[in-house]
């Protein structure tokens, strides 16, 4: 399951404490040195551009390729998921062992583990991606002070810790945990969406893939999961971000930046025009449950289950009738699950397959025709599949809505934004 790769022997390699050094034994040779480099393109487990010093010790358990991490005051830091894949263990109640700890499944046999932490922002079943909030650090279970406990596996078993394909071996490192997550919208006000990406850094930013060349818009930090909307009602589509840490929604708009607490912090984020008067309001949905929120003008809400902890969440206006849809998105099987309720208030729902396996969801016009569209964004070539697939025109019909969504010819391909990997 993992590759050879030949690395200078002094590439990446920092001064290592006598106690950490201590029973640790390296064989540095010469010229260069073969290490085993894992499939999953790892980075650090935390936010783009911050510096942590990792350790062990002779009898770090279950084995010295183990590393806690720790920086000044680090105690309530944001820990970030150091691939994409699916947690198997999402434990907040523990106070032995690990305690509060996070176990995610990447496939090919590997996994991480990040133990000993204080708050625990994901579900068990639930997919993440690369950089996405799953907790923060702790000091719970057989801990002795405020650090991360971090592992990389194989099949179960502690191996040699990589980031970024090169080999690490303790001491300082900056995260270039810095990935490109997919989103589109109508920047422009032509009614197309253009396809764009939220760029994770010390200063986040949307980057929109408009005619006359890329545009880009500072807002939010690494931390955040980007959401967009028309939040004040004045046709324009504004940012917006959502800070899993204190379940908390910063929506900008051209005079101002609105903050609204709704949820809890192992929720998802969603926006859309739920009632059909021109201005956007947000949401969540709950993986724990299946189950979206859908937040009105007035701060009541209302909740719709669909899905289940594996799926994507995503929105649109499916049917073209002005008022947003709910859907999802299930990476492994690279389907969309699309609903829509007729003008007699019964729900349905059709399926639509795009993309590959891993791949992340979006959804926008891509031909300004009032209907959204959907699309798949693929991490490793930052490629856009946009497909057209729509309920067909008798949906606006409430005894005519068929049971399958009926695709119109597709597909076309956009490439923007930084590949991962």
């Amino acid at each position: 399951m993992y590759r050879a790769v030949k690395t200078p022997a002094r590439r990446r390699l920092s001064l290592v404490s006598a106690a950490a050094l201590a029973g640790l034994s390296l064989t540095l040779v010469t010229g260069s040195v073969a290490y085993a480099v894992p499939l999953t393109p790892y980075e650090m487990p935390f936010p783009c551009g911050q510096k942590w010093t990792g350790s062990t010790r002779g009898s770090h358990t279950p084995s010295m390729k183990a590393i806690d991490w720790n920086r000044p005051g680090d105690e309530g830091d944001t820990v970030v998921a150091a691939a994409a894949g699916m947690v198997t263990t999402a434990d907040s109640t523990s106070t032995r062992s690990y305690g509060h700890h996070v176990v995610i499944d990447h496939g090919n046999g590997e996994s991480t583990v990040y133990g000993h932490m204080d708050a625990v922002t994901v579900t068990a079943g639930q997919r993440v991606d690369q950089g996405t909030a799953i907790g923060t650090v702790g000091n719970t279970g057989n801990s002795h002070g405020a650090h991360l406990h971090f592992e990389e596996r194989l099949g179960g078993t502690d191996v040699a810790t990589s980031f970024n394909g090169v080999p690490y071996f303790f001491g300082d490192l900056t995260s270039f945990n810095c990935v490109d997550v997919p989103v589109a919208a109508d920047f422009t006000g032509d009614a197309i969406s253009e396809v764009a990406v939220f760029r994770r850094g010390k200063k986040s930013s949307f980057v929109v893939n408009e005619p006359a060349g890329a545009r880009v818009m500072v807002f939010g930090n690494a931390t955040d999961e980007p959401v967009l909307g028309d939040w004040d009602g004045d046709g324009t589509v504004n940012v917006g971000v959502w800070r899993a840490k204190k379940a908390k929604f910063r929506l900008k708009t051209a005079t101002k930046v609105v903050k609204v607490g709704f949820g809890v912090p192992t929720d998802r984020a969603i926006a859309g025009d739920w009632d059909g008067n021109g201005t956007d309001e947000i949401g969540v949905y709950r993986s724990s449950v299946g189950t979206f929120y859908q937040r009105l003008a007035d701060g009541s809400s209302t909740a719709v289950v669909l899905g289940d902890a594996d799926d994507q969440p995503v929105t649109g206006d499916w049917d073209g009738n002005g008022v947003t849809d709910l859907g999802l998105y299930d990476p492994a099987t690279s389907t969309f699950t699309l609903r829509v309720v007729d003008a007699g208030g019964q729900a349905w729902t059709s399926q639509l397959v795009l993309g590959v396996p891993g791949d992340l969801a979006v959804a926008g016009d891509w031909d300004g025709d009032g209907i959204t569209d959907v699309g798949a964004w693929t991490p490793a070539t930052a490629t856009f599949t946009q497909g057209r697939a729509v309920f067909p025109m008798t949906s606006r019909i409430a005894s005519s809505l068929p049971d399958n969504i009926a695709a119109r010819t597709t597909v076309t391909t956009v490439r923007f934004g930084n590949p991962r990997g």
